[in-house]
């Protein structure tokens, strides 16, 4: 099998790749707010791209829901969910159609490796907090206009989400803001995080990633990283994007890809908001995923666990049941975690280190 092929990619050289176009580009609607910026047309979606950083080529693309049948409904807030797309670091953008929601471009592996992506999400986290600082706050000058498309967000209800590599983007980027390097994020409040299917992944072969090695979605050649006795074409697609994707001269016992680790000792979780884990058991990722719930668990988390029978990895792309299954599941997680709030990131920070020294001092338990 040559992974190359079946994820429609061509290397040009060591540092870039020609990508073949697995799902159509939806462009945004680019149609103008009339009247009452915060009411779209009642039988359409509204959706436009925001720069972010024109030099690095990301932007983050707004979606307004219709606000519905008549009356007030189209003025009611609604809670911010922030989606950060598939496709092993390598594929797709946020304006593939299957991820056509507020959803976050970001950079590419090769052309630009972890942890660009996750620089890429924190940019667009720190965005949207100006804009709700914006929102509450007579402009000054020099500062960010609220952008009148985010009238309706809610920004005490904020929630991450992310598929796959995206799910992965999501755990990192939070880790980041809330304790590596804590940022007052008032006045918004990320209430969730929503990992579907995250892709993590580890030298070490799970039980389920052996049974599953010649899966049609996720076959274990495409995620992991070259051996010296490996050629490029007999990697799997799971190898493969993880040697894409991490720092060169690493491997996947790196931090980005395998989080579990004894010496990781950076992985403190409490800091955590409310967390949604969402696998299939048809999904080579399933023991991972188990593996890492088990450790949110431990950390005293706050967990909510969504393991399927029936699926694999990505099937919401191509089962509409599925994809309606997982709105489903998102629109509960949300709605049932609106009234929770994160602790602030330097209490966050300061119970992390405060764990790690204890950890230290009694030899850990990893």
């Amino acid at each position: 099998m040559d992974p190359y092929k079946l994820l429609g990619i061509n290397r040009i050289n060591g540092a870039s790749l020609r990508r073949r176009a697995v799902f159509a580009v939806s462009p945004p609607s680019n149609l103008p707010l009339t009247g009452d910026a915060a009411a779209p047309p009642p039988q359409s979606s509204l959706s436009k791209d925001v720069p972010l950083d024109p030099r690095l080529g990301t932007w983050l693309r707004i979606f307004l829901p219709s606000g519905g049948e008549g009356g007030d409904d189209h003025r009611r807030s609604l809670p911010l969910v922030v989606d950060f797309h598939g496709g092993g670091f390598v594929l797709f953008s946020a304006a593939s159609t299957p991820f056509h929601k507020m959803c976050s471009r970001y950079r590419l592996a090769p052309e630009h490796r972890l942890p660009a992506a996750y620089d890429d999400a924190v940019a667009a986290i720190l965005w949207l907090r100006n804009q709700a600082a914006a929102a509450i706050s007579p402009p000054r000058p020099g500062s960010e206009e609220a952008d009148p498309w985010l009238a309706r967000a809610d920004f005490s209800r904020c929630f991450l989400s992310g598929t796959s590599a995206g799910g992965n983007i999501v755990y990192h980027a939070a880790r980041r803001l809330l304790v590596e390097d804590p940022q007052n994020l008032s006045p918004l409040q990320i209430r969730g995080l929503i990992l579907n299917q995250p892709f993590f992944g580890g030298v070490e072969r799970t039980p389920s990633e052996k049974a599953m090695i010649e899966d049609k979605i996720l076959p274990l050649p495409i995620t992991d990283l070259l051996t010296p006795s490996e050629t490029s074409t007999d990697l799997p697609i799971n190898d493969l994007l993880w040697e894409l994707a991490l720092p060169e001269g690493t491997d996947r016992d790196h931090p980005f890809c395998n989080p579990l680790l004894r010496h990781h000792h950076w992985r403190r979780r409490r800091w955590l908001p409310r967390c949604l884990i969402r696998c299939y058991l048809g999904d080579p990722l399933i023991d991972r995923l188990r593996a890492l719930a088990a450790e949110l668990r431990h950390q005293a988390a706050k967990l909510v666990t969504l393991f399927d029978a029936d699926g694999f990895h990505g099937i919401e792309l191509y089962d509409p049941s599925k994809f309606q299954s997982l709105i489903d599941d998102l629109k509960l997680f949300i709605s049932s975690s609106s009234s929770s709030s994160p602790p602030p990131p330097a209490a966050a920070a300061a119970a992390a280190a405060e764990e790690e020294e204890k950890e230290h001092a009694s030899g850990g338990r990893f």
